[in-house]
């Protein structure tokens, strides 16, 4: 716990992390008001919002950037990591095929992140983790 002397309350670390998230939020929408189509803000705000717990928001910013730069396999693999967080599975696993289609390669982050835990049973997804481990190969 830390405690803050000036205001006379406890704050722990959580507590202090949702604080900050909340402010870079702030910040990032404050940004795109004046730049809405502004890359690396809308990159970090759905980042933020999704580890503040707003999953939908999230996901409307992660689809906003694949309508911007649909070819960007980063961003359609954040999208698959949206979708599949909210449990839809079959929406992200499209993403997460798009994403591979497009040259994503990252087999460690696919294979570990813990975003993806809802896809990771389907059959769907094994083959994209062999499709980038033969790919890694060649």
């Amino acid at each position: 716990m830390t405690k803050s002397k000036s205001a006379g309350y406890v704050l722990d670390n959580e507590a202090l992390e949702q604080i900050g998230l909340d402010f870079e939020i702030d910040l990032f929408e404050t940004t795109l008001a004046v730049s809405p189509d502004n890359e690396e803000v809308l990159f970090a705000l759905g980042n933020a919002y999704t580890r503040r717990g707003h999953l939908e928001n999230g996901l409307e910013v992660d689809a906003r950037l694949v309508q911007i730069s649909p070819l960007n396999p980063i961003y359609c693999y954040n999208l698959a990591c949206s979708l599949s967080l909210l449990g839809r599975v079959n929406d992200a696993l499209r993403a997460l095929e798009q994403a591979v289609h497009l040259g994503f390669d990252d087999h460690e982050l696919l294979t570990r992140d813990p975003d993806l835990s809802a896809v990771k049973k389907n059959p769907r997804y094994e083959v994209l983790v062999h499709k980038l481990q033969i790919r890694k190969s060649h």
